[in-house]
């Protein structure tokens, strides 16, 4: 490809585009997002993009389908510099950077396989977010904690 030629994306009319991904990273975030290949929307993933920003970024589009706040939680979790654009009718509606909140419920597992969480069905998990850079985070039953590796490990499995 010559200098001055570029690789053109198509516009998604309706759907989600997931900018500014640290590089390499696109995949877990179709693995959290329960993409496999076989879903009937287009979507377009862009890996190793050049990017001012960051050096290097991947990029996401997603067809018809607006993330959920756990989605976007999860994502803020491997992805703590992406950008979430909203798109309908090609425009960008809402853009927005991802944050993770100051408590993660529900969307990770404790690793210690004697906490509450882990022995009782009915109690769900609750992680306080004790820092975003690295990663960390800390069960607020049993104290444990969990590191990007351990939240890289849930998401890669678990989906």
């Amino acid at each position: 490809m010559e200098k001055n030629e570029s690789l053109k994306v198509k516009k998604i009319e309706q759907g989600t585009v997931i900018d500014h991904i640290p590089k390499g990273r696109s995949l877990i975030v179709l693995k959290i997002l329960g993409i496999t290949g076989n879903e009937e929307n287009t979507i377009a993933v862009l890996i190793n993009v050049e990017s001012q920003k960051l050096g290097r970024k991947d990029i996401v589009k997603i067809e018809n389908r607006e993330l959920t706040e756990d989605e976007v939680n999860l994502i803020a979790l491997v992805a703590p510099t992406a950008t979430i654009n909203i798109i309908r009718e090609c425009r960008v509606i809402k853009k927005y950077k991802v944050a993770l909140p100051s408590v993660i419920r529900r969307i990770l597992s404790c690793t210690n396989p004697t906490c509450i969480t882990n022995a009782e069905k009915n109690v769900e998990t609750v992680f306080e977010v004790l820092s975003t850079d690295p990663v960390k985070l800390r069960c607020t039953y049993c104290w444990s904690y969990l590191t990007l590796s351990d939240i890289l490990s849930q998401l890669v499995e678990a989906r």
